[in-house]
């Protein structure tokens, strides 16, 4: 992991590497301090830190913070919520940010603590290990809590992972969402939105499958997606379909998995046409479209005038009688 502008962000795609392989402490964006979990009984350096308890315990661990320069640093130490950005990156909260923005959750970064050494002066060539606590609400939900702890000297941060994991009842749950195709052939791309509906963490894998007018079409098989989807988060993904083909209509069906988790699928159609094709294309049917109900209109309109009954002629109006003469008298 590594320090970024706030608010700082953590690429997935790092974060599942740490995952696998384990990772360096965190590093400033000037090279001089980092920080990271301090060793264990392991061997293998952690490449964050991983908590669980109950609800209403307190949790402990140690942050170490590695000063490799020729002058003493003054860093600043604090807990902060982790979260997915709607592109699906790690990020962390700044200094500030309160709990609620951003749909966040439980909000676990205030439940960390370093007591009195929330700034610590670190010597040249010297290593600090501070202690931390972590301390579980009671009324906690069970699941994944994602935070972090966060140093930070003159406006350059260091974030380390804390995983953390309230004990009780877990769910994992997936589903995809908002399925739709933009261009075709080798330049067509999938756009998808995942939700994690559970109350853990889940590392995705995506299917892709689509049939054309002629029969099944080239999709792709299940893969990795390059994101760790927290709890409650949406993310909005798209991903290349290099078996695309450049002219067709497709019906197209992803499915998406994760451990623990049952399959999710959504479906949508398109149609794939080459470059430009598309407008004029639109522009011809428009155009025709318009000429025929033009059309439609001029046979109506002479069909009703043929139909129309002959009105009859007019009758001439009866003249009104000549007064009777008789020679009678008055």
């Amino acid at each position: 992991m590594r320090v970024l502008p706030t608010p700082t962000r953590l690429a997935a795609a790092l974060l599942a590497a740490a995952a696998l392989h384990g990772a360096p402490a965190a590093a400033a964006d000037e090279p001089g301090w980092t920080a990271g979990p301090a060793a264990g009984r392991a061997a293998t350096p952690r490449p964050y830190f991983y908590l669980a308890g109950a609800a209403g315990s307190v949790l402990e661990d140690r942050l170490t913070l590695a000063n490799s320069g020729d002058r003493e640093r003054t860093l600043t130490l604090r807990g902060a919520d982790a979260y997915n950005t709607p592109d699906g990156a790690l990020a962390v909260r700044p200094a500030g940010d309160g709990a609620a923005a951003a749909g966040a959750g439980a909000g676990a970064g205030g439940w960390i603590s370093f007591g009195a050494a929330t700034t610590v002066k670190v010597p040249p060539h010297t290593r600090a290990v501070v202690p931390f606590t972590v301390t579980v609400p009671p009324a906690a939900a069970p699941g994944d809590h994602p935070a972090a702890v966060v140093a930070t000297e003159a406006g350059h941060e260091a974030a380390v992972r804390v995983h953390l994991r309230v004990g009780g009842p877990t769910l994992a749950a997936l589903t995809v969402e908002d399925v739709a195709v933009h261009g075709s052939g080798g330049s067509a791309v999938i756009r998808y939105a995942l939700v994690n509906r559970g109350n853990v963490a889940l590392a995705p894998e995506l299917a892709v499958r689509a049939e054309g007018r002629f029969g099944e079409v080239p999709g792709r098989a299940a893969h990795a997606v390059p994101v760790e989807l927290l709890p409650g988060r949406r993310v909005e993904l798209s991903e290349p379909w290099p078996g695309a083909p450049a002219l067709d209509r497709v019906a197209l069906t992803l499915t998406a998995t994760a451990p623990g988790a049952a399959p999710a699928t959504a479906r949508a159609s398109a149609w794939l046409l080459p470059g430009g094709t598309a407008a004029r294309l639109g522009a011809g049917l428009l155009a025709l479209g318009t000429l025929a109900t033009a059309g439609l209109l001029l046979v109506r309109t002479r069909r009703t005038r043929r139909e129309r009954p002959a009105e009859p002629p007019a009758t001439a109006a009866a003249p009104a009688p000549e007064p009777e003469l008789t020679g009678a008298s008055r």
